[in-house]
């Protein structure tokens, strides 16, 4: 069996798997797989203690060992619901993706983030699940036409994005063309939102100061955007608290602000959150949610 065709029956597994269990009874509540109202609501991610018949089930899939976690019963949902589990580094694989929307599905994360290519897989992996499909647009310069960021949301959208993360013309802005900048969001606004997307602005904050911040901030607002974001993650520097509390200030109550870049750490979250971030971009998702059993 080659790689690809092993990594193909461990997919067609993992479907077998959650069909069956979507089958099964409800099961007393402490039970099931931990995805919550998907599979076994209430559940704490214990089958193998507390739910013999879905370790049966998967067993009789093939799996050839099961593991549960104590501590995994105790994580945070509400700081999981905050995360954008994202993936962007160019050498990622097919294998990569699909293991961050395994672990979006078991912790509960808000999206999984992704380049455009990988949108379908993505749509197809976190079917039927609550945590939604992310991809980027203009990624990482921001430097594309308004005509093509356009195109790619209208293609990510048609291939099941529900969440699109746009990076604004820095040049532009830079250079006090705010028409340019405003245009630029709004024609990848009305095709996100036409197909049911929202949208993230991303400011790039490290190549602006604080009063070109402020404005992309209110252009973005005027545009009709839902969130405004601090970084790519592939400039100079990422998301700080003085950015996010300057973000937050300018858009106001009604939009959200995401922090991205450089959050590695559960203290970093609380940081970013304390300064009014109410989405976080982070691909440390996994070792943040864990820190909040301990």
């Amino acid at each position: 069996m080659n790689p690809l065709e092993l990594e193909q029956l461990v997919a067609a597994i993992g479907e077998e798997i959650l069909a069956r269990v979507d089958r099964a009874p409800a099961q007393p509540k402490g039970e099931g797989l931990n995805l919550p109202d998907q599979v076994c609501p209430g559940c704490v991610q214990r089958c193998v203690q507390t739910c013999r018949k879905n370790t049966k089930e998967i067993i009789d899939a093939g799996a050839a060992r099961i593991s549960a976690s104590e501590r995994l019963t105790k994580v945070d949902p509400a700081v999981a619901a905050l995360i954008d589990h994202t993936i962007l580094k160019p050498e990622a694989t097919r294998a990569d993706v699909v293991k961050v929307c395994r672990e979006a599905r078991q912790y509960g994360f808000a999206s999984v983030c992704v380049n455009p290519f990988w949108v379908p897989l993505v749509s197809t992996e976190l079917a039927g699940s609550p945590v939604k499909v992310c991809t980027v647009v203009g990624f990482p310069l921001g430097a594309t036409s308004t005509e093509a960021k356009a195109a790619e949301a209208a293609a990510a959208v048609r291939a099941g994005a529900r969440e699109i993360d746009m990076v604004i013309n820095v040049g532009a802005l830079r250079s006090g063309d705010h028409d340019a900048v405003k245009t630029d969001i709004q024609q990848v606004v009305k095709v996100s939102h036409a197909g049911g997307a929202l949208v993230k602005v991303i400011l790039e904050t490290a190549l602006l100061d604080d009063h070109q911040k402020t404005i992309a901030c209110q252009l973005a607002k005027q545009a009709g955007a839902d969130f405004v974001k601090t970084s790519t993650g592939f400039s100079t520097a990422g998301a700080t608290a003085h950015d996010i509390a300057l973000m937050r200030a300018a858009v106001g109550p009604e939009m959200g602000v995401k922090a991205s870049g450089g959050i590695r750490t559960l203290d970093d979250l609380r940081t970013m959150t304390a300064a009014g971030a109410t989405r976080i971009g982070a691909s440390a998702s996994v070792k943040i949610v864990e820190a909040t059993a301990a």
